[in-house]
């Protein structure tokens, strides 16, 4: 069913939501778990273009996603990461894309309205410019 899955990590509270879920499906399906976090600070977003070094913030999300891969390991589940820089949206719709995942797991705030146009524009934008499934999780 699965054979790889994006998991959108945000280096926050809310990815033990998703991380839950997914470590379960992933167990079901035998999947291997993409834990992707896209870093969208100033430096990231010109990391290329100006030729920057990773920031501390950078250095400390890829040390992130390493913990995370490493705990999922230590239980049995298969995990590599990636570190994208830029727009979220458009990052993990390319690493989906490049990738060849079939499945893309991300968590979602629970915003309504007015909140939904300033906050909820990654998970909106992934999961219409998307050809594959797209499981969404409200962050508990």
């Amino acid at each position: 069913m699965y054979r790889t899955i994006l998991v959108a990590i945000e280096n926050s509270a809310a990815d033990h939501t998703i991380l839950a879920h997914v470590e379960k499906l992933a167990r079901l399906t035998g999947a291997e778990l993409l834990l992707v976090h896209v870093a969208d600070g100033w430096a990231a977003r010109h990391f290329d273009e100006l030729k920057l070094r990773e920031s501390e913030e950078m250095q400390a999300d890829r040390a992130y996603l390493e913990r995370i891969r490493d705990d999922l390991a230590s239980r049995g589940v298969s995990a590599r990461t990636a570190l994208a820089m830029g727009d979220p949206a458009t990052e993990l719709i390319h690493v989906a894309e490049a990738q060849g995942v079939d499945l893309i797991a991300m968590s979602t705030h629970g915003h309504r309205f007015l909140s939904d146009l300033l906050h909820g524009t990654t998970a909106d934008r992934v999961r219409h410019l998307v050809k594959v499934p797209v499981l969404l999780l409200r962050a508990q």
